[in-house]
């Protein structure tokens, strides 16, 4: 067992996962909290960080598992007080927090592009807002955010609210990066391809004939013919936030088996 995050206090907006098995923020918070991380999880349900929390306390780990709205400043501003209470400081933010709004422009309605823009994008500018204050005091600190290969190809989904909310998220982290790069902190952004994560099986799967032909559908995007897995994300985002990856900010890293350079 590596400690790269040995006394490092990580918060992670979704940590739990949107169905059985090991979504990207509950796999997040295992490899943190594997490497010696002093893990708090949030997520709109508290049972689901609960969850991940009983998961990390079977491997002998723990986890202080919270729940907020990330699209609700109020709310966020209270999971980072209370983590500031609990641990004084706060060296990694994890954005986990996402959702596949479907629709093309002529049937999505205004309400549901606000959503996606409000969860995909808005909830990252939130949880930034109440944590670079003390990451400035620090004068230190790294942010992953978790965006799509989806902000950088288009696809067979009818999803352009998520979509456009990730491409965002992708020029956010950029911008975070430059601007705070003198005084401490970075910022990546990792894009997942088609993945193997229960998200797929909840948010994707009406789009296909039935569950198997997803998964057939899937595998053969990937140059690699087949899907990642949430550990891949989470490994990724874990050396980005590391001190391994101490000159590295502003990057938007694929983590696709290879798609993003395959013909579209």
């Amino acid at each position: 067992m590596r400690a790269r995050f040995k006394d490092k206090v990580v918060l992670i907006f979704g940590a739990g996962s949107s169905g059985p098995g090991w979504g990207n923020g509950k796999a997040a918070a295992a490899v943190y909290a594997r490497e010696g991380a002093l893990v708090v999880g949030v997520d709109l349900h508290l049972d689901a960080a609960q969850e991940t929390e009983a998961a990390l306390r079977q491997e002998g780990l723990s986890m202080t598992a919270m729940a907020a709205d990330a699209s609700t400043s109020a709310e966020v501003a209270d999971v980072v007080a209370q983590t500031l209470k609990l641990h004084g400081r706060i060296d990694v933010l994890h954005n986990n927090v996402g959702v596949t709004v479907m629709g093309d422009p002529v049937e999505l309605s205004e309400q549901d592009w606000q959503r996606s823009l409000d969860i995909n994008l808005s909830s990252a500018f939130l949880t930034c807002k109440h944590v670079l204050p003390a990451m400035l005091a620090q004068e230190s600190g790294a942010i992953v955010n978790i965006s799509s290969l989806a902000s950088l190809q288009i696809n067979q989904y009818p999803y352009f609210a998520y979509q456009t909310a990730k491409a965002g998220l992708n020029h956010f982290t950029r911008a975070i990066a430059v601007r705070y790069a003198a005084r401490g902190i970075r910022a990546n952004a990792v894009l997942p391809g088609v993945m193997d994560t229960p998200l797929i099986y909840q948010q994707i799967a009406g789009n296909f004939e039935d569950v198997e032909a997803m998964r057939r559908a899937r595998h053969a995007a990937s140059p690699m013919g087949r899907m990642g897995t949430a550990w891949d994300v989470a490994n990724a985002a874990a050396f980005l936030a590391s001190d391994e990856a101490a000159y590295i900010t502003g990057v938007v890293l694929p983590v696709d088996g290879g798609k993003s350079c395959a013909a579209r």
